[in-house]
């Protein structure tokens, strides 16, 4: 099943930084959900893991990430990687485009676009409750940049909280709850010109 999103967010510090952050799997891997830092290969290539629990259901990753391409005058990146189950049949593959844009007053507006390929048993979620997920994975993700880059920014960067929260699973059904309250909350409010009469 391929999963395709793309999702844009601004960082309240200058491209530079927010480049040097996204082009360094070390500090990008303290924002994913679940995820774990592991050998590295080479200055472009890492290995790593994923943990994801589903109810009842815990699912651990083992891969290999790659810094696929990386155009500095662009400021573009492209991220590959792949994962196998450690106890199952499950694969993923994950490719993750990036693009930098400086806005007015010094910030930085990143667009990300996101193609997620997954077989095994985290299939048996559906389409609609893959994409939900990865949007809201990604909003955490994106939440946990910016914060972590506008944090080294101003010298406040509390390099073992970040430690303690890559070591937690990504917990499915929270995430998914959350985005239906969020869902339910939009589709409750007035449409933009008011209530209708």
């Amino acid at each position: 099943m391929a999963i395709r999103i793309e999702e844009r967010f601004v960082v309240n510090a200058p491209v530079g930084p927010v480049w040097d952050f996204l082009v360094d799997p070390r500090r990008v891997v303290e924002c994913v959900p679940g995820g774990e830092m592991g050998e590295v290969v080479d200055a472009r290539t890492f290995h790593g893991a994923v943990r994801v629990v589903v109810g009842p259901l815990a699912l651990a990753y083992r891969g290999r990430v790659r810094l696929a391409e990386v155009d500095l005058a662009a400021r573009r990146v492209k991220i590959v990687g792949e994962a196998r189950e450690r106890a199952g049949p499950g694969s993923a593959r994950l490719t993750l485009e990036s693009g930098l844009t400086a806005l007015p007053g010094g910030a930085t507006e990143v667009v990300a676009q996101l193609r997620l390929d997954v077989e095994g048993r985290i299939v048996e979620l559906g389409r609609g409750a893959l994409e939900l997920l990865a949007h809201v994975v990604f909003q955490d993700f994106a939440a946990c940049v910016a914060a972590r880059v506008e944090a080294e920014q101003a010298g406040r960067v509390s390099p073992g909280a970040a430690a303690a929260a890559r070591r937690e699973p990504l917990r499915v059904v929270p995430l998914l709850l959350r985005a239906l309250r969020a869902w339910l909350s939009g589709a409750r409010r007035p449409p933009a010109g008011g209530p209708p009469p």
